[in-house]
């Protein structure tokens, strides 16, 4: 029986594997952020000669991409991105996902959005019928914490700002807990258009296009429909 650890390993290999055909010398990933995605940055760094660089969605992988000898891009010099591989906190079977336990939501969101594709990595325990159980972040600009904390409120959520903790953008985050995503992507949609808003960990809108779920009896590929 594998361990949550050893599970998240086999989806980031996973994950190497995926996308070895698609590098070429000019080719620059996108990655995200976390512990899951950690261990894919470690498993491409012998790869590294494959590829030109990658952009990264958070100042913690930026580093980690450098120190495995991974040239890190800035986005606004990269015009085209085959893919971008991150985790997620929840995931359901149309690969909605809640993403921003680690408090890169806005940066993942921007980055996935230049990659034509979205491959996310994660182990059995965070593929769930319905997105929820996991606290929705919600990155927040700081003078809007209280307003934005009532219209969420409004919503149906319970929001918490999360102690002592700073994005890479200068900004707060609120944890939503207490609602069910049943259309995660008219929730999405509505919790963005609060002015002072950055943007919500739903990943609706734009989802993953592939999710390599790692398990007991191995890696299982989901595809969007």
């Amino acid at each position: 029986m594998s361990d949550q650890s050893e599970l998240k390993r086999q989806a980031a290999l996973a994950a190497v594997d995926y996308i070895l055909p698609l590098l070429g010398p000019e080719t620059i990933l996108g990655v995200g952020t976390g512990s899951t995605v950690d261990l894919f940055i470690d498993a491409m760094a012998k790869h590294r000669r494959h590829f030109r660089g990658a952009v990264s969605s958070s100042e913690r992988s930026s580093a980690r991409l450098s120190a495995c000898g991974i040239k890190v891009f800035d986005l606004n010099d990269v015009v085209d991105m085959p893919v971008y591989v991150d985790g997620a906190d929840e995931i359901d079977g149309n690969l909605n996902m809640i993403k921003g336990g680690g408090g890169a939501l806005t940066r993942e969101k921007i980055v996935a959005s230049v990659a034509r594709e979205f491959v996310c990595i994660v182990d059995q325990s965070k593929l769930v019928d319905r997105l929820g159980a996991f606290p929705l972040p919600v990155e927040v600009i700081p003078m809007a914490l209280a307003s934005v904390a009532r219209r969420l409120a409004e919503l149906g959520g319970t929001p918490a700002e999360r102690a002592g903790f700073v994005t890479d953008n200068g900004c707060r985050i609120l944890d939503v807990s207490g609602v069910a995503y049943t259309d995660p992507a008219r929730h999405e949609a509505r919790i963005n258009d609060i002015p002072g808003v950055v943007t919500c960990g739903l990943f609706a809108l734009r989802g993953a296009d592939i999710a390599l779920v790692s398990g007991q009896d191995g890696v299982q590929r989901l595809v969007r429909a």
